[in-house]
């Protein structure tokens, strides 16, 4: 479940508050219950919210067996990909590498970290 509120105080002018919740569902009996909320009480503000919630886009999938993958890796560089848009906001590199070591071992076939890299490397090739 996910509850978020920005809240803009009636003292707050002239800024900017933006709120993204994006969720990756990765089984059919996953579901998730999102609420953003936006609380403003000032005049001149830019504020927006949203939530997304999806599974993995099969046609992505294709794509990359297609070139070679077997469907479990195509999967995994698919979450990581995910996850991976959220670590570019990561600025110390040991943090963002112990996230993307834990979402690698939570994907459902325990994937390896280092051969997933080495088959998103071999695609750009």
């Amino acid at each position: 479940m996910f509850n978020g509120k920005v809240y803009v105080k009636r003292d707050s002018q002239k800024i900017e508050g933006f709120q993204s919740n994006q969720n990756l569902l990765l089984s059919d009996r996953a579901h998730i219950d999102a609420k953003p909320e936006l609380e403003i009480y000032a005049d001149d503000v830019k504020c927006s919210h949203g939530t997304t919630t999806g599974q993995l886009d099969e046609e992505a999938i294709y794509a990359l067996r297609t070139r070679g993958i077997d469907e479990a890796t195509a999967r995994g560089l698919l979450t990581l990909a995910f996850a991976g848009e959220v670590l570019e906001k990561v600025t110390l590199d040991e943090i963002a590498e112990r996230v993307e070591l834990a979402v690698a071992g939570k994907l459902p076939e325990r994937f390896n970290l280092a051969g997933l890299v080495e088959a998103a490397v071999s695609l750009n090739d």
